[in-house]
């Protein structure tokens, strides 16, 4: 009976006391708005996914592309190769781009410059004993006591013969070659040759160089010196004539190069001056007229009808017609590319691609890119010991 008295009364009490809660939970229900209706407020919160659609995930970010290779093999065109070896004597990182005004500023600098060949102390003269020795050396008829005695009148020449028998390229033995006698035995007619040639270049060479310019000077003597050893290849086997005027006029052309340089920086303020701008000037004077020059020299030193005509075509970008022009040419853009993977500027495979084609055979070709490939020795850096004279 107690019981059935006190349910009604627990049943009042939880109701009063779960009212509030009842109150809030059907206030907050009416204040929602049904599904698929619009909000009564202005602003609206984004719509829920539907249950049955995932939410996609954030697309990532796309991968950049892989860094090119360091060094990519190429086919390089002869103007290329050439603007390449003149930017980097001069310290360029690109080819200069001739500018508007650029032809205005190179015959300023002409006009000041002058004539380099009427002023001996730019202009070299013609080595007294040249004629002697190259005819000693293609006479067969003479006794190599008569060569040694004609060498022996020039100590530069001496000095430069012993230099190169000592080089690694000749020495045959751990003892120095110390004679004019042996070093002659050792070089044969071909070394002597390219000893006479260098012998004739290397003191205008060596008094070349600039504080602004330093490496100028001697990578255009590294420049003729391996151009010269590509030309003589070819001279004697791809077109079959004497090699040694090939090799003359090869370093002849770097000779005129730095008489050229040397005489724009004494007389010129604008190819004297720092920057850019005196480097792009000094390469188009060297590209427009170092080719004249290198003629005049020839002339001057009273060289053949044939090997002027050949120097006369180095200055046209047409194939030379002459096979000693073709020899040089080959031996030109052979040495530039030489000289541009000695310093890091192409790579090996480029050398291959870009060397000109040519009447070479496969075998000599070869030796002539292994040549090439080769570290540049300087023949003036190797040792010589003090000739002994018999």
């Amino acid at each position: 009976m107690g019981f059935w008295l006190l349910s009604p009364l627990l049943l009042a009490a939880a109701a009063v006391l779960m009212r509030p809660a009842l109150r809030r939970a059907l206030g907050s229900a009416a204040a929602r708005p049904a599904f698929g209706s619009e909000p009564s407020s202005g602003c609206s919160a984004p719509e829920a996914a539907p249950a049955s659609e995932p939410v996609a995930a954030p697309v990532p970010e796309p991968a950049p592309p892989p860094a090119p290779p360091k060094s990519i093999a190429q086919v390089l065109e002869p103007g290329e190769i050439l603007g390449r070896l003149r930017a980097l004597q001069l310290g360029m990182a690109e080819p200069a781009v001739a500018g508007a005004g650029q032809e205005r500023r190179i015959a300023e600098a002409l006009a000041k410059i002058g004539d380099p060949a009427s002023e001996r102390r730019h202009f070299p003269r013609r080595p007294n004993l040249l004629p002697q020795l190259m005819h000693a050396i293609n006479d067969e008829a003479v006794a190599r006591r008569q060569l040694v005695a004609i060498i022996a009148r020039d100590p530069a020449l001496v000095d430069s013969l012993l230099r190169m028998a000592n080089s690694s390229f000749y020495r045959i033995s751990p003892q120095p070659v110390e004679s004019i006698e042996r070093a002659v035995a050792i070089l044969g007619s071909d070394g002597l040759r390219s000893v006479i040639a260098t012998a004739l270049m290397q003191p205008i060479f060596s008094t070349a160089a600039a504080k602004d310019f330093p490496h100028f000077a001697q990578l255009v003597w590294e420049h003729a010196l391996r151009s010269a050893q590509a030309a003589v290849v070819h001279a004697a086997v791809a077109e079959r004539i004497e090699p040694f005027t090939a090799e003359l006029l090869s370093l002849i052309s770097g000779l005129a190069e730095i008489v050229l340089f040397r005489a724009a920086r004494e007389r010129c303020a604008a190819a004297a001056a720092r920057g850019p701008s005196a480097a792009a000037l000094i390469g188009a004077l060297m590209d427009a007229h170092a080719g004249a020059l290198a003629q005049r020299i020839g002339a001057d030193w009273r060289l053949s009808e044939a090997a002027l005509a050949a120097l006369a075509e180095q200055r046209s970008p047409a194939p030379p017609d002459s096979p000693l022009g073709r020899s040089l040419r080959f031996g030109h853009l052979a040495g530039a590319l030489a000289v541009l993977h000695a310093n890091r500027r192409i790579d090996r495979v480029t050398v291959r691609l870009s060397l000109p084609r040519s009447a070479l055979p496969e075998a000599h070709n070869e030796t002539v890119l292994a040549k090439l490939l080769q570290p540049f020795q300087d023949p003036r850096t190797a040792s010589a010991p003090a000739p002994r004279r018999r």
